[in-house]
């Protein structure tokens, strides 16, 4: 249904309207249900907090029996009803409790039933359904959800289908089930009997505020809601940087129960560079903007992947966003010791309490953690060369005018350029030679790999992933930065020839893999499957979500 503005009209100012939370001591399912904690909070809290911020309603009684509820209620500032021994029995009718609590000698308009059990709801969400109650004159609105689901019933005695024919849910017919968050009714039509008049309807709601606890699993979900957090990811990534920050930002971005908001730069980052996803991408034009949006949504949670970071964006970041908690990768800047968290999975030093420093913090692609090591074969017959996505110091074009040579003719070489590679046309072109396979921004890199006997890579994500596979390579540095990377280096299995070699030390380390034996490479391997790459995701989001 369409959304209403909450401007209330000079008649509804003047109503009278009343809500009843009823909270009786006992509970079957969940002992202390109303008064447990849950985010932070006793349940109960959240019903009369909505009802206290409602623009709408003007009285508060809470029904109960309970000395614990009246505490809450009392020093929320709200009145109490003890409700009578003989109204808190399973089988007495929520009509007659609310009835009961309702004040005599006064008029009311409208009396609003609050359920506890459902702390999930927004006021925003109240607020409109009273809106929506009193302008088209109903007399009774009830919380709801559309469940169009295939359903069977019973009908003499059998279990019969309550359809006439089969269709995909988004083609059944509306279904609505109550929630139990709310019932608005016209005080005329509420007797000790019912609460529904003639003119009834439901009011749609968000399915994350339709959770009514009854159950622990229900009360599960609730908590995990109220608690629920706000990420945003700010990164970027381009040829000079390279790429390897957008790939982990997605996959961060997957592993949040929420859908983050994923920012980018437009003066620094293609949104060309992130491929096709499905996530949330948002462009902003600088920093200024930036923040300006971050004191606006105010998220609880912020990740940083753009490399270094400098005190005063830091300081900056954390003025917009007091609460949330900060969370920077690969970061050996000043900035860093700014942050909550900082992860540096390609270096080994640890300067701050707050960093992660090693491999044991690398975040896996996930469609490598389905596959297995290579097997070593007893001749290298197939060799792997990706440099990242970006390959600024163009080591894909000195290497494949090195293998086009007839001396190599013996191997199948797989070249894959990343999405942010420069000349990708003119290196497809190598495709002409038959040993030689040139592919661009391929979807599934651990296939291609594992299709080969040996890489060549450089210093940057594409060696973690090699390794994690067990595949032996020979590794360069792309920059300065790179040189830093402690990981892929000589004592973890990698023949590592540092930044920018000369093309005679590429071809000789090049033909000296190519004649490996087998016993050499199952030793480089071992080494390599010595370290636990398959852990690092889940480890960073434990260290994430415990902040």
């Amino acid at each position: 249904m369409a959304q209403e503005s909450l401007q209330q009209p000079t008649g509804e100012a003047h109503m009278k309207i009343l809500a009843v939370i009823p909270a009786r001591a006992g509970s079957k399912g969940i002992p202390n249900k109303n008064i447990r904690i849950v985010s932070g909070h006793p349940l109960i809290f959240y019903a009369i907090q909505n009802a206290l911020a409602s623009d709408y309603i003007t009285d508060i009684v809470v029904s109960t029996d309970s000395p614990e509820v009246r505490i809450i209620a009392e020093q929320m500032g709200v009145s109490v009803r003890q409700r009578d021994a003989s109204l808190c029995s399973d089988e007495t009718t929520l009509d007659a409790v609310i009835y009961d609590a309702i004040p005599q000698g006064e008029r009311w308009d409208y009396i609003v039933t609050m359920q506890p059990t459902s702390p999930t709801l927004q006021r925003g969400t109240l607020d409109r359904a009273i809106q929506y109650a009193i302008r088209r004159g109903l007399d009774t609105v009830i919380s709801g959800i559309n469940a169009p689901r295939l359903s069977w019933g019973i009908r003499d005695g059998k279990k019969m289908p309550n359809y006439a024919q089969r269709l995909n849910s988004g083609y059944l017919p509306p279904c609505y089930v109550e929630t139990g968050a709310f019932m608005i009714s016209k005080a005329s039509v509420v007797t000790p009997c019912t609460r529904i008049g003639d003119a009834a309807d439901i009011f749609e709601v968000p399915q994350d505020e339709a959770y009514h606890v009854e159950t622990f699993e229900d009360l599960r979900c609730a908590a995990a809601v109220l608690g629920r957090q706000k990420v945003a990811i700010y990164v970027n990534g381009n040829n000079r940087r390279g790429i390897g920050h957008i790939y982990r930002a997605l996959e961060l971005a997957d592993e949040f129960y929420v859908r983050p908001d994923i920012y980018y730069d437009i003066n620094q980052t293609d949104v060309s560079v992130f491929g096709a996803t499905e996530h949330q991408l948002k462009p902003v034009n600088g920093i200024a903007e930036l923040f300006d949006i971050c004191r606006r949504e105010q998220y609880t949670v912020f990740i940083n992947d753009i490399l270094t970071t400098s005190i005063d964006y830091m300081i900056g970041l954390r003025s917009v966003l007091p609460d949330a908690k900060l969370v920077n990768f690969e970061d050996d800047g000043e900035g860093a010791v700014k942050a909550d968290l900082v992860f540096n999975a390609l270096y080994s030093r640890a300067d701050l309490p707050q960093v992660k420093a090693g491999e044991q913090y690398y975040i896996a692609g996930k469609t490598f953690l389905f596959y297995r090591p290579i097997e070593i074969k007893e001749q290298v017959e197939r060799v792997f060369i990706s440099f990242g996505g970006a390959d600024p110091q163009n080591y894909s074009d000195r290497l494949l005018s090195m293998i086009c040579r007839s001396e190599y003719e013996g191997y199948h070489f797989v070249v894959v350029l990343g999405r942010a590679k420069h000349n990708v046309e003119v290196l497809l072109e190598y495709n002409r030679f038959r040993h030689i396979e040139v592919l661009y921004d391929v979807p599934d890199m651990p296939n291609i790999m594992t299709g080969c006997d040996i890489g060549i890579t450089s210093r940057g994500r594409t060696g973690y992933e090699l390794a994690l596979l067990g595949i032996p390579s020979i590794a360069m540095a792309q920059n300065k930065r790179e040189e830093k990377h402690g990981f892929v280096c000589n004592e973890n299995g990698f023949t590592y020839i540092g930044l920018n070699p000369e093309d005679e030390i590429i071809k000789s380390n090049l033909d000296m893999y190519l004649q490996l034996p087998a016993k050499s490479r199952r030793r480089f391997q071992k080494t390599l499957l010595s370290h636990d790459l398959r852990g690092g995701r889940q480890r960073v989001m434990n260290l994430i979500n415990s902040l």
